[in-house]
């Protein structure tokens, strides 16, 4: 790895290497026709752009290791924005502001940023719930600014200087090149430092792991991804879609762009890909121009992916990588072998296998518990084809969470001997003899009773077969003693009784050892889940549910 690397640096070579090529495509209204139009950028313009922010932004201070937060819409402000805070060497801060008001706060206090770019929505937030008020002390609107004050990127871009590239700032490998924050599914976000060295780690795994060739045209549904599009060569077409609720998206406004533009790679969510995927069977509708389709952000369903896997061409695949935003990716694995293989087995209660370990990520078990290890030692290990912590090393795992000590020292196991530290995902789960990962479940959501350790992905996976049923979630209710409840959401075609479908489950709990002594089942309209995949189940908020129904 060079001494000196910025992520932002792809985007200028792109820009040598294919002025003219579409980089970003846009949604931009409707014509007559009511066809979505797209407003379309080069890589010679999106460069050109991002050059004159960025040296708009040196003129009022955001520059080197500055924290900037970044609160605007995808649009072609958002990847020049984005760009020129690389370029400049500052720090973008990536926050979800579905994450709810107080987590917003909470984590950009922590953050400590110096300067906020944001819709004029944001910064009425911001005033009004007093975000990061004792740090912030440059302001940019995007858009018209009212009473805050401050800048705005029109007048950015008037001082910025056009006639000559930008130089862009000499990080280090090792410099911090954002902070992005978790989704929360396990507690309050935190802020994971991402260097330069990770997101270039990232983007050669990527790149490696998926063949993916310059010239490819992607539809990334969450819009940070669509940032390493330049970095993998490949043009980004943005769906007209409301990007904090993928699971509710209108399927046409997904496929009508692919077989405008012949898309050649998707990434979705979980519940993204069952919504496209379910009109698309329901309407025999076809993707042929698709050579891959990446699905993360929770475990995929095998119906899922045999549902839209119909609308692919013989040979493609939909790869499920495992990962983290502190560290992707860490394992992949496709429908080929999900469909073919590890199906069957998921259905029995193995768990959800996500392949083999990438090149370049090391990937071991350790034995369970929720205390902090100091040091790294072969002694941590778990048995071969025992199920504890996932732990990993590598190019692309983040070091630390930005003002987060304890949490840091709960994550990271220090390895001396090697000059490098282990990250534990916090996810149970065991390799199997032919060396592929399989994920049982968060470490946080495990269910201890009196005699035994229920962990929830091999337990769910069991009731899910039940063909009534949406998705179920395992919690542990404390009375005087921990009760295992299984919390059921039924699919909203559904016309059984609960009666009936509760006394299926029972019977499906008695099949298999580690169900069996799973007796108490409550129904659930509408489980709550994380605003970024509306996918991960946020269990600990179906625990309190469960408890009070259990009064």
């Amino acid at each position: 790895m060079p001494d000196f690397i910025n992520i932002a640096s792809h985007l200028p070579a792109m820009a040598e290497q294919q002025p003219d090529s579409l980089a970003v495509a846009f949604p931009s209204g409707r014509d007559g026709k009511g066809d979505v139009k797209y407003d379309r950028v080069s890589f010679r313009e999106l460069n050109a752009e991002s050059d004159l922010v960025a040296s708009g932004l040196e003129t009022i201070g955001i520059s080197k290791g500055v924290r900037t937060v970044l609160m605007v819409e995808p649009s072609l402000e958002f990847f020049a924005l984005t760009f020129a805070i690389f370029k400049t060497g500052a720090v973008p801060v990536m926050v979800d502001p579905g994450m709810g008001m107080e987590n917003l706060k909470q984590c950009l206090a922590e953050a400590e940023p110096e300067a906020f770019i944001g819709i004029p929505k944001a910064h009425i937030a911001r005033k009004l719930f007093g975000w990061a008020k004792k740090t912030v002390r440059i302001n940019v609107t995007v858009g018209r600014r009212l009473f805050w004050g401050g800048h705005t990127l029109e007048g950015l871009r008037r001082v910025g200087q056009a006639d000559k590239p930008y130089r862009m700032a000499e990080t280090g490998a090792d410099e911090t090149a954002a902070v992005l924050f978790t989704s929360g599914s396990t507690g309050v976000p935190k802020g994971a430092v991402y260097t330069h060295g990770n997101f270039t780690a990232q983007v050669e795994a990527l790149k490696k792991l998926y063949d993916i060739q310059p010239g490819e045209l992607d539809m990334p549904t969450f819009p940070l991804f669509a940032l390493f599009d330049p970095a993998l060569g490949m043009s980004a077409i943005i769906p007209d879609m409301d990007f904090t609720r993928p699971g509710f998206v209108d399927p046409q406004n997904v496929i009508e762009p692919i077989q405008k533009f012949e898309i050649t790679n998707m990434f979705g969510s979980p519940a993204f890909i069952r919504r496209v995927g379910e009109h698309a069977a329901a309407n025999d509708v076809k993707l042929p121009s698709l050579k891959r389709v990446i699905s993360a952000g929770a475990p995929v369903p095998a119906e899922v992916v045999e549902t839209f896997a119909q609308m692919l061409s013989d040979g493609v695949q939909i790869f499920t990588p495992y990962g983290a935003t502190e560290s992707l990716p860490v394992a992949s694995i496709g429908s080929k072998e999900i469909l073919g293989d590890t199906r069957e087995q998921s259905d029995n209660g193995a768990g959800v296998c996500v392949g083999p370990p990438v090149a370049d990520i090391h990937v071991s078990v350790i034995r369970i518990t929720d205390d902090a290890i100091g040091t790294w030692s072969e002694d941590l290990l778990s048995a071969a084809g025992e199920t504890g912590e996932i732990v990993v090393k590598g190019p692309m795992v983040t070091r630390s969470y930005l003002n987060r000590d304890e949490s840091t020292k709960l994550a990271k196991i220090q390895d001396p001997a090697n000059g490098t530290f282990y990250h534990r995902m916090g996810d149970l789960g065991y390799f199997d003899d032919q060396g592929r990962l399989w994920f049982c479940g968060r470490k946080a959501h495990r269910v201890e009773t009196a005699n035994e350790t229920l962990f929830t992905i091999p337990c769910e996976s069991v009731f899910n077969t039940h063909a009534d049923v949406f998705r179920t979630a395992l919690v542990g209710v404390r009375k005087s003693e921990t009760i295992p409840v299984l919390c059921v959401q039924l699919k909203k075609d559904s016309r059984a009784g609960g009666d009936k479908v509760k006394e299926d489950l029972l019977a499906i709990g008695q099949k298999h050892p580690h169900t069996k002594n799973i007796k108490m089942i409550l129904f659930h309209s509408d489980f709550p889940v994380d605003i970024r995949h509306n996918a991960k189940i946020f269990r600990e908020e179906l625990a309190i549910w469960a408890g009070e129904q259990l009064l």
